[in-house]
């Protein structure tokens, strides 16, 4: 699987926004955005006003970055929330959030969704008692998610710890750090889904 290995604290200034890819250095005074807020590269603060597309491609790309997936991955997310009945745009956040990986991360379990992803990859996280290995697997409503191997759980109970006392866990699930599991109490609806994105924007660049 193809992945990306270039500096990710440049996406974070390229966005204008903190994406939360390092974990627990985004928190801190290290942080990219924190130290230098300009896009990267020599002239960065000589590019001109963005037109309709490029606002558009920014929002798409702020998204994609957010959830940490290549493009073909979230192209198939937004045809499947295409097919869906109701709002597109509401319909592909839902999707994204009930990811495995992105759950995980809800749940403070993991520092980042990269980090969610090399958990789940190694067969440390269990849905509903079956041990699942792929990050994109979808979660139901009721849905019980625990990690599994006694080799990731100080390091796990560490990060829920941490994410506790930020107040980083989701509203749509509920966490037992003396078990280390999480179950979803309902799918996310709007409120609960506060990306610091217009998902408009991104359905509106894909219908071109």
């Amino acid at each position: 699987m193809s992945r990306v290995i270039g500096p990710k604290c440049r996406l974070c200034r390229r966005e204008g926004m903190k994406l939360f890819l390092k974990g627990a250095r985004c928190f801190t005074a290290k942080c990219a955005i924190e130290r230098r807020q300009t896009p990267p590269g020599m002239h960065a603060e000589r590019r001109k006003k963005m037109e309709d597309y490029g606002i558009q491609l920014r929002e798409k790309q702020r998204l994609k970055r957010l959830f940490g997936m290549f493009e073909a991955q979230f192209l198939r997310f937004l045809r499947r929330a295409e097919s869906q009945a109701g709002n597109t745009g509401e319909n592909f956040l839902r999707l994204l959030e009930r990811r495995l990986d992105n759950v995980v991360l809800r749940m403070g379990f993991a520092p980042s969704h990269a980090g969610a992803r090399e958990l789940i990859a190694h067969g440390h996280v269990a849905v509903n008692g079956e041990r699942v290995d792929i990050a994109s697997f979808l979660v139901k409503a009721a849905d019980e998610v625990r990690v599994v191997s006694p080799n990731v759980r100080e390091a796990a109970a560490g990060y829920l710890k941490t994410a506790q006392e930020r107040g980083g866990l989701a509203s749509w699930v509920e966490v037992s750090a003396e078990e280390l599991k999480g179950t979803v109490k309902a799918l996310p609806n709007k409120e609960d889904m506060s990306l610091p994105v217009d998902e408009g924007l991104v359905v509106t660049f894909y219908s071109k």
